[in-house]
């Protein structure tokens, strides 16, 4: 293991369980490791679907609304 992968671990092992694990399963899927599928919740599946619903209307944000988030955010 390298020097920078073994500080990325002892990092993460800081982080809540739930972290842990959406990043374990990431770098599995990395590693060419297939990963289960995650159930959504009823509210997620009905937030997945709501933005679907207005991709397919072409209803998305304008370049001022997505500059305002990044600034808020110090992007």
């Amino acid at each position: 293991m390298t020097v920078l992968f073994d500080k990325a671990m002892q990092s993460v092992r800081e982080l809540p369980a739930e972290t842990q694990d959406s990043l374990a399963r990431m770098l599995l899927q990395f590693a060419g490791i297939d990963q289960a599928s995650i159930k959504l919740s009823d509210a997620d599946a009905a937030s997945f679907d709501e933005s679907l619903a207005q991709a397919e209307r072409s209803e998305f944000a304008t370049d001022e609304q997505v500059r305002a988030i990044w600034a808020k955010h110090g992007l």
